[in-house]
């Protein structure tokens, strides 16, 4: 079974201590459910990782996947220049990823590339990632402004591409969840933030795929959700597929949802 795995997870800068510089030790679940999944991932020690994030490259009817061989970034936008990262991307997959989309009637693929850097949705995963396994490639995709039901045939054509290529895959959904959950956090507080955050991770932790297409897009909206095409697109991936789902945490301390699962297919 080439997609091995499936990973919801935050992109919180905060959680890496060189940023956080204590105030991180505030999310000690969200810690420890990183800690989780670098070491589900590095049990399984996959060819490729998969990563759709919010804060890749966003086109309002494209999905952007990062071309090239290889790229970089760095956390000198959080004050922490010193932490770097480099990765190989996986040419022959994103290929493929872009045909499979073409022959539904997707627009996706490499083109429009306007900033080459490793975004933090990408690079917060990979830094707790890394400190287990770092024998991956990576392909990084962005969100699109394409319906839910898109954004989850968009994951149907993905794992048509892993199936083709027959890579040891698993699929890493960065997102973080409500971003106004406290009147002290970033964004205040609305009453749809906590009711956005129950309702994703009852639906995650679950597996209930399916119904992320469903959501009204007006509490997605008001409750300032960063990461629901993120985990629908990898909804997509898994349609069909029996799975084994482990709930680890959620916390919101900060005013931001952290929520994390892991997937694991049926053999």
């Amino acid at each position: 079974m080439p997609l091995l795995a499936g990973y919801m997870v935050p992109h919180p800068p905060i959680a890496v201590p060189e940023i956080g510089r204590g105030e991180e030790l505030k999310i000690a679940d969200t810690l420890a459910s990183f800690d989780e999944v670098a070491a589900d991932i590095a049990s399984i020690k996959p060819d490729t990782v998969i990563l759709t994030s919010p804060h890749s490259i966003l086109y309002r009817d494209y999905f952007h996947i990062s071309p090239g061989r290889s790229a970089i970034g760095d956390f000198g936008r959080f004050g922490a220049r010193s932490v770097t990262f480099s990765t190989l991307y996986d040419e022959e997959l994103v290929e493929a990823i872009s045909e499979e989309a073409g022959k539904s009637g997707i627009p996706a693929g490499t083109e429009g590339e306007r900033d080459p850097l490793l975004d933090h949705g990408t690079t917060v995963p990979m830094y707790f990632i890394n400190k287990r396994y770092t024998g991956y490639k990576l392909v990084r995709i962005g969100l699109s402004g394409f319906s839910l039901q898109t954004h989850y045939d968009f994951g149907k054509a993905i794992r048509r591409a892993i199936d083709k290529t027959d890579r040891r895959v698993v699929f890493v959904a960065s997102g973080d969840l409500s971003h106004c959950q406290k009147e002290d956090g970033p964004y205040g507080y609305q009453k749809e933030g906590p009711v956005y955050d129950e309702k994703i991770m009852n639906t995650m932790g679950a597996g209930d795929f399916k119904s992320l297409v469903n959501y009204d897009e007006t509490l997605l909206d008001a409750s300032m959700e960063c990461g629901h095409r993120s985990f629908t697109i990898m909804g997509g991936a898994f349609e069909g597929l029996k799975i084994n789902t482990k709930r680890l945490s959620h916390e919101a301390t900060f005013g931001v949802g952290y929520g994390f699962c892991i997937y694991h297919p049926e053999v």
